[in-house]
């Protein structure tokens, strides 16, 4: 994973053994938002944090997988390429999600666009099969 070593080398990763116990922690609760980001007749605006939360749990999970962490949530998603193999395209969908969550975080502005919610909703069940398929850790 040299892409993910660089950037250990430049402190925007860490390092850290992967551990089964958190990585299936971080499965469970990406199930669970996703699925409760589906009830019908909750708000777009709940729908995205929860189905948010699952893509950001998700993708820190394949990170983990591969023995590394970060805290910038930025970064958990541009290495989806990297750890998962997810193309760039569906990444950078990620990526204005989080643009959008910092929005309704930091500043109060919430718009949730429904088209990027369904997109949001596709690539997180994408992530979800993907993360799932990987080898137990440890093997």
């Amino acid at each position: 994973m040299e892409a993910l070593d660089n950037l250990v080398r430049i402190r925007r990763l860490k390092a850290e053994p992967p551990d089964a116990r958190e990585f299936k922690g971080m499965l469970k609760a990406a199930d669970t938002k996703l699925r409760d980001a589906c009830i019908e007749g909750l708000s777009e605006d709940s729908q995205f944090s929860l189905a948010y939360g699952a893509a950001h749990a998700l993708s820190l999970a394949a990170l983990r997988w591969h023995g590394y962490r970060s805290e910038s949530r930025y970064i958990v998603f541009q290495c989806l390429q990297h750890t998962i193999g997810l193309p760039n395209a569906k990444w950078r969908v990620l990526d204005k999600c989080h643009s959008a969550r910092n929005l309704a975080e930091y500043e109060g502005h919430m718009d949730v666009n429904p088209q990027l919610l369904k997109e949001l909703i596709a690539i997180t069940r994408e992530l979800q099969s993907l993360v799932r398929d990987l080898p137990p850790i440890g093997n």
